[in-house]
């Protein structure tokens, strides 16, 4: 299975490497009515950088930072302008984020969460509820770690409890093969899923949503403005439905044929005890984390005590924006003892400097650069205009944000979400203010929709993660994916933004 995810990828890459360069020489070459030369020479430049996001000959950072430079050598921006959202503030929240996640990996905080969960006295040895608790830890720990971290963190307690099974099942003289086994399947299934639903909740829990938000920041400043309390109000309802979804369709096609796992819970146990108490690190973790979460929510808090804008809304808004409350609690981290004779603190500054997705945050950059440039250049006037002629002259508001969410969900299952989000975020929300729409629906609706990645191996880390397991068959990830992915748009995605995520705006 290796060797042949070594071969696709290797396919992929020497394709894109050909595709991109001759795709941006061939629309460079073309004459194209409607467009100017600045937007017409970022078609080209766009058309090599998405198709090189999508196969990765080159790491996507690297591509993000040569869209930029690109930008600026063919006369479509200025190197100001070109480079200047490198440090936009949304930046530091991807960068205070990162260092919160590093410091509960390091101390072991997200472990104590996740083996806190399946202790509970209600999970018991059944399947059914072990089921839900592995599913439950992932999603709560997901909403605040990467879902890489999260599944690769899960992913041996999962194996674990199936090493139970197989052991209980051959002392009743009855041996199963884990790879061929339906609960094994599920069970891997549900790891890897629900660590990708879980990441829906907050802003920070996965990058599409930080980026989306970035991406507003950007492109439609006179939007109503997204706070992390707004968020987590439609984020926790859809990661709940998605949730259900989840475990109803992996529960149908994926059933125990057991009543109960002897031994599930003393394993559990175990490793509860080998944990021993809080160390300081993991109370300086919670004492940081408290205080990002504290000043996210705060100016919501106060807006609904005195009012949207009121001056004490409006002091929290100037002296600590979302991206600085993260840096605060993050440097925090660097000052809190764990050993006040040794002189060590809750991260060190190696720590610190690996737990930085620098890849990311060059990404996120060059996707804030390229979208503005395609609002600045009149650029996605000419693809509104497209959709129009495909989707009508005045197609419905549903309509609109239906065709951005399955493109981004299709381009999710054949390439990394945050590579679709970064093509994606930046076309649907240029294209919703040309057109008239509200921006903030199709962007919350694109960024939900990324995470819907469930089909295929290299939609997201954790479906590959799961799927090196040999316990997960492609047909089996494949049929639960879709059912997943197309009650997940359809029936809630697009129901909940439109009506849900407009009630709490207001628009």
């Amino acid at each position: 299975m290796k060797q042949e995810r070594e071969s696709f990828d290797k396919r992929r890459r020497l394709i894109g490497a050909i595709l991109g360069p001759l795709c941006a020489i061939v629309l460079w070459q073309t004459k194209i009515d409607g467009l100017s030369d600045p937007a017409h020479h970022l078609l080209a430049i766009m058309s090599l950088v998405a198709i090189w996001w999508i196969t990765e000959p080159v790491p996507i950072a690297i591509t993000s930072l040569l869209g930029s430079t690109l930008c600026v050598l063919f006369g479509v921006a200025s190197m100001h302008d070109s480079f200047a959202n490198y440090a936009n503030p949304m930046i530091f929240l991807f960068m205070g984020g990162f260092l919160l996640v590093k410091s509960m990996m390091v101390n072991g905080l997200d472990r104590r969460i996740a083996y806190g969960i399946m202790s509970m006295r209600w999970v018991g040895d059944s399947p059914r509820r072990i089921f839900l608790a592995i599913g439950l830890a992932c999603i709560i720990c997901s909403g605040w770690v990467s879902n890489t971290a999260t599944c690769a963190m899960m992913f041996p307690i999962s194996l674990g409890l199936l090493e139970t099974i197989q052991e209980m099942m051959a002392q009743n003289g009855k041996m199963i093969d884990l790879k061929n086994y339906k609960f094994a399947t599920g069970l891997m299934l549900m790891t890897a899923y629900a660590c990708s639903i879980g990441g829906v909740m907050t802003p920070i829990g996965t990058t599409p949503n930080l980026m989306m938000l970035g991406f507003l920041e950007e492109l439609a400043p006179q939007a109503p403005a997204i706070s992390f309390f707004d968020w987590m109000i439609w984020g926790s309802v859809v990661m709940v439905l998605y949730f259900i979804v989840a475990y109803v369709v992996l529960m149908w096609m994926f059933p125990a044929d057991v009543s109960h796992i002897h031994g599930a819970q003393d394993m559990i146990k175990k490793k509860v005890q080998e944990l021993g108490r809080l160390t300081r690190g993991e109370k300086n973790t919670i004492l940081a984390f408290s205080v990002a979460v504290l000043l996210w929510v705060l100016p919501s808090i106060l807006s609904i005590i005195y009012g949207a804008k009121s001056p004490q809304v409006q002091f929290c808004n100037d002296h600590c924006p979302e991206g600085l409350a993260a840096v605060v609690a993050a440097l925090l981290l660097f000052f809190l003892p764990t050993d006040t004779k040794k002189g060590t603190m809750t991260l060190t500054l190696k720590e610190g400097i690996e737990g930085v997705d620098w890849s990311t945050l060059l990404l996120f950059g060059g996707g804030l650069s390229m979208g503005a440039l395609i609002y600045t250049t009149g650029l996605s006037e000419w693809i509104g205009g497209g959709i129009k002629d495909v989707l009508g002259n005045t197609p419905s508001e549903w309509m609109f944000i239906a065709c951005f969410c399955v493109i981004t969900l299709l381009m999710s299952e054949v390439t990394s979400h945050t590579a679709a989000i970064n093509l994606m975020g930046s076309i649907s929300i240029s294209t919703a203010v040309s057109m008239g729409f509200s921006p903030v629906p199709v962007a919350v609706a694109v960024a939900l929709a990324s995470s819907l990645g469930f089909m295929l191996p290299v939609s997201t880390p954790p479906n590959a993660i799961v799927y090196a397991s040999g316990m997960v068959p492609i047909t089996k990830m494949i049929k639960s994916g879709i059912v997943i992915d197309i009650i997940g748009v359809f029936a809630i995605t697009i129901p909940v933004v439109l009506w849900l995520v407009k009630a709490v705006m207001g628009l």
